[in-house]
């Protein structure tokens, strides 16, 4: 990761929400290292965020991008979404698991089939989970305001995204070994069936020979 990647991703505030078009935050700070984007693509940080990335592009300011400022959503006097946290109603919840699938930073806890939960303190207010939800049983309620420092959460949605990447990749490298295995064994138990079979035929062969 380039400095400039590392400070612009360091004044993002780390919802991982998709907001802006990109997978997370971090994504968004390589395309605005890279000139490939806007600056002002990012609701849950306002005209703050704006301002802080326009000085560390030295670029100029930009009003935010009204494609992407929801128009029903509560915003700030700074023009940022107010930060929200995820509430399941557990007793509409039917656990599809659907939710905690694109959990950006794991806040949902749950099994397949049995009923899910939020971590509020480690709930980013991204939404995402809002859409699979089937039976519409999430709601975003405002983020107390006694709740860590906007800037503390950031660090920490930071971690758990990368922990959440961590571990899908082992994840995905475990079920990779799993088919590698199954496909090995496979292969495995058909040379040995050729084999026998070959074996057989060579021996009704020797017969037909012997009896001739």
């Amino acid at each position: 990761m380039s400095d400039l990647v590392a400070q612009l991703d360091a004044l993002l505030p780390q919802t991982q929400c998709r907001r802006c078009g990109f997978d997370g935050c971090l994504p968004y700070a390589e395309a605005l290292a890279a000139g490939t984007t806007t600056l002002n693509r990012c609701p849950p940080g306002g005209l703050a965020t704006i301002a802080a990335l326009a000085e560390a592009l030295d670029q100029p300011l930009l009003p935010p991008d009204a494609a992407l400022w929801p128009e029903t959503a509560a915003l700030t006097a700074d023009q940022a979404l107010t930060p929200t946290v995820a509430v399941i109603d557990e007793a509409r919840c039917i656990g599809c698991f659907k939710c905690v699938l694109v959990c950006p930073v794991d806040a949902i806890i749950g099994a397949p089939k049995f009923l899910h939960t939020v971590i509020a303190d480690d709930c980013s207010g991204c939404d995402l989970c809002l859409p699979p939800c089937p039976v519409d049983c999430i709601d975003m309620v405002p983020r107390a305001s006694i709740q860590t420092p906007a800037d503390a959460m950031a660090e920490r949605w930071r971690t758990l995204r990368r922990a959440r990447k961590a571990r899908l990749s082992r994840e995905r490298e475990s079920r990779d070994e799993a088919r590698r295995l199954r496909r090995g064994e496979l292969l495995s138990t058909q040379a040995q069936g050729y084999d026998i079979a070959a074996a057989i035929a060579r021996a009704r062969s020797r017969k037909s020979l012997n009896t001739q």
